[in-house]
């Protein structure tokens, strides 16, 4: 049966509820959001003499909810235009209308009896063959089944979103023997393809898979940090992006979550798992409990593991001690593995450092991974019957950027296998199986495709639903065709190369230039394409501010204009190269990473990507051809007899705000993405896509573009503009002497220099003045100030 997804419904409206709406607005789709009407009238409804009957009263909760989840940040929505498309009413009045759409999703408080006598309602109003999901993280889904009808039971099951539902990843699929096999085969498809999601075939087991095995490890670990005598602060920066994992770490993570939500999904284990070998570590260990006690939940309470003061206007971070229950200020952390690791770019040659460390670090770290690497193998095939789906759920549903069986293929599995039974953590006989056969990793790459370690077969297959990506990892063995210390160039089929950095944030150094300019280099002789692109983070923080610095503070000018002749010369390579060049853009894209991909011929990026022109927040514009780039295209959107120039404008201020667009799809609406570019909702099939648009632009007769010779600037009109904006700004406030002293140079560039009337100009001409002005802004010492807060302190100076 084919379906389409037009229209979806919500019922509930709480924090779930209200940003799955938003995100299905953001696909897209029409939705309707539904919650229950008021019994009581609110202080202000009485003033106004309203009664419980005014559709406004009637609507309150709904619309309350959707308003704060829409102001909430980060948001919900790539655009705040997609709001448009949700409209709220209420149960009593409204229910009605779900006859009219595709998808019905329940997303109301975790209470059987509540879910069931709301769809028993539901069933009144749904026409055959609708769609009918919960969003339970708790709750066994046959049990809803109770009382429904045969048709309701076949296109019914669970669709777990992680919160918050736009930006973690995962997407669980949990059937009932009753649901239709085709229903679950379209989830598969609709979550990978439509909602941007890793979707995971889950079994109906308590809290499925990445709840499971993710508040396990949790509560793991919070049971070692007791034993260990940890400090929040300590084990924050060892759990976190040192090993791929978020910012929040554990104890951060847990004051956001809230620890009643932690610990309530915990008892809810120890309760529903009383033959789990491993149950007793859902106990609640004494750092923990006595926080649930004290009501000590994080920021839902104003305080957890960490509570934020305000003394005098000046905020401090105070952290817990694990020991007293007395808040202290934040401890100064100085751990060697964290010394070790700091410069190396690569998560696995870090975990590999991480586990190998002799001290105390990697006393914690064999402790409470071994520990997870251990549950997770008898987890198979109670929760899932293959070893990717965990990994799946887990990295996906907790932002980590490898599952445990990956991270344990990074640490080596033998080695830590021997390691593990030496500590009495023996994993399921399964793992001995696979190496004895000769089977040393639960994944491997052959011919472009990732396989994993199918235990019933004891063989290696293909990880369904992958057989379209691209994994860098499978060209590294026979396909790298060229690299440095900087860049890898891969040949990943099909006459197409891709360009991968591995510098810090992947910032574009001379080492990066060069693999950006040998890629096309090679690829005009022998290939039809390049994708630049990576299956990191980031695409590119920017250029490397450090060699700036370097020669900045060493008055090095002639260095500098080198350097930033090269880069120009570079982005220009991109664009008027024989063959065509695909940016495939992912997290951040600033500074220099903006404007390598306003060069390229396309831009395929991943829908959370966060993109701008950046550089005045270290003081210079950008020289890479970005003030260039934007320049010219508000010229090709000028009305005639326009002397207001408000494109002009607007392009100025988002450059001389550093305005980073929050989304691919505000990056649209910045201009950055033109209405040729494309968005990829999944990142893992980003680079594909990308390598697709290589191909159509291939197959389309690819011609070399030619350079601009006809942009219309302004001179001293839109000087004359900009100024009066600037001087506003500066005697409001706003902006600092130096502030001005940058926009005034920006206004300059883009007015096309001291012109006397509007002149038509080339691209040539645009670069040697926007590389004249940020030479010049190097030389300033509050430029320098900037750029060493930046690069020394990681966070912009206002000077």
């Amino acid at each position: 049966m084919k379906r389409n997804i037009k229209k979806a419904v919500v019922l509930g409206s709480g924090i779930m509820g209200s940003r799955i709406a938003c995100h299905f607005a953001n696909i897209g789709l029409e939705v309707l959001l539904l919650d229950l009407s008021p019994k009581e009238l609110s202080d202000q409804e009485k003033a106004k003499g309203l009664s419980l009957d005014s559709p406004q009263v009637k609507n309150r909760v709904v619309n309350d909810s959707l308003q704060a989840a829409i102001k909430s940040k980060p948001s919900p929505l790539y655009h705040k235009d997609r709001a448009a498309l949700i409209q709220t009413g209420n149960f009593d009045d409204d229910l009605h209308k779900i006859a009219d759409y595709d998808w019905v999703i329940e997303a109301i408080v975790e209470n059987l009896e509540i879910k069931k006598s709301l769809f028993e309602k539901v069933e009144q109003h749904r026409k055959p063959g609708t769609l009918i999901t919960s969003n339970t993280s708790g709750i066994p889904i046959n049990l809803m089944l109770e009382g429904r009808s045969e048709d309701f039971q076949k296109h019914f099951c669970g669709t777990h979103f992680f919160n918050p539902p736009r930006y973690l990843r995962l997407f669980e699929v949990i059937p009932t023997k009753k649901t239709d096999p085709e229903v679950v085969d379209f989830f598969l498809n609709y979550g990978d393809l439509y909602l941007g999601k890793e979707t995971v075939l889950c079994k109906d087991t308590p809290a499925f898979i990445a709840n499971r095995v993710g508040i396990y490890g949790i509560m793991s670990g919070m049971h070692t940090v007791e034993k260990m005598g940890l400090t929040v602060n300590e084990v924050d920066k060892l759990t976190g992006p040192v090993i791929g994992r978020p910012k929040s770490a554990t104890f951060r993570t847990m004051d956001v979550v809230g620890l009643d939500t932690a610990v309530k999904v915990a008892a809810g284990l120890y309760e529903g798992l009383p033959k789990d070998e491993s149950r007793e570590t859902f106990k609640l260990p004494k750092i923990v409990k006595e926080l649930y006690d004290k009501k000590w939940w994080g920021d839902k309470t104003k305080q957890g593991y960490y509570k934020k003061l305000v003394n005098e206007g000046k905020k401090e971070i105070l952290e817990l001690n694990l020991q007293t229950f007395e808040y202290e200020s934040k401890s100064k952390v100085k751990l060697d593995v964290l010394e070790k690791t700091k410069n190396e770019e690569d998560l696995k040659k870090r975990l590999q450092l991480a586990i190998s460390d002799q001290g105390k670090e990697g006393d914690f770290y064999r402790a409470t991974f071994f520990d997870l690497f251990r549950y997770c193998t008898f987890r198979i095939p109670e929760i899932a019957d293959e070893l990717y789906r965990i990994d799946q759920a887990v990295a996906a549903g907790f932002g980590w950027e490898l599952g445990p069986f990956e991270t344990w293929d990074a640490m080596g599995v033998k080695e830590c296998v021997e390691q593990m039974k030496a500590m009495d953590l023996a994993p399921a006989a399964w793992v001995d199986e696979m190496l004895a056969a000769g089977h040393e990793t639960f994944y491997t790459y052959e011919n472009g495709q990732k396989k994993y370690y199918d235990i019933a077969s004891k063989a290696y297959k293909v990880v369904p639903g992958t057989e379209g990506f691209i994994y860098l990892d499978a060209f590294k063995e026979n396909n790298v065709v060229w690299s440095n210390d900087g860049a890898t160039i891969y040949d990943i089929g099909d006459g197409v190369l891709n360009v991968e950095f591995h510098t810090k944030m992947n910032s574009i150094g001379g080492e990066v230039i060069e693999g950006i300019n040998t890629a096309i280099s090679m690829a005009e002789k022998e290939y039809r394409g390049v994708v630049i692109g990576n299956e990191g983070q980031n695409f590119s923080a920017g250029a490397n501010l450090a060699m700036l610095f370097m020669y900045a503070v060493d008055q090095e000018f002639d260095e500098i204009d080198l350097m930033i002749r090269q880069f120009q010369q570079t982005m220009t390579r991109a664009r008027f190269s024989a063959v065509p060049v695909v940016a495939a853009t992912s997290g951040l894209a600033l500074g220099g990473g903006c404007e390598l991909s306003l060069h390229c011929d396309a831009i395929q990026a991943h829908a959370e990507t966060y993109i701008g022109l950046v550089e005045v927040g270290v003081g210079v514009i950008p020289g890479g051809g970005g003030t260039k780039e934007l320049t010219m295209r508000a010229a090709d959107q000028y009305m005639p007899n326009d002397p207001e120039l408000n494109i002009l404008q607007e392009y100025f201020m988002n450059i001389a705000t550093a305005k980073v667009a929050t989304s691919a799809v505000e990056a649209r609406d910045m201009d950055i993405l033109r209405g040729s570019d494309r968005i990829t909702l999944n990142r893992a099939r980003l680079l594909a896509d990308a390598k697709k648009r290589v191909l159509e632009l291939a197959d389309a007769g690819y011609t070399m573009p030619t350079q601009r010779q006809d942009i219309k600037v302004h001179g001293r009109s839109s000087m004359a503009m900009f100024e009066a904006g600037i001087t506003g700004m500066k005697y409001g406030a706003y902006i600092s002497d130096h502030d001005a002293k940058i926009a005034r140079k920006l206004a300059f560039v883009m007015s096309g220099g001291d012109l006397t009337s509007p002149t038509l100009v080339s691209e040539d001409y645009l670069l040697d003045l926007e590389r004249e002005a940020f030479l010049s802004l190097c030389g300033e010492p509050k430029t320098l100030e900037l750029i060493q807060s930046v690069l020394f302190k990681g966070k912009p100076l206002r000077n």
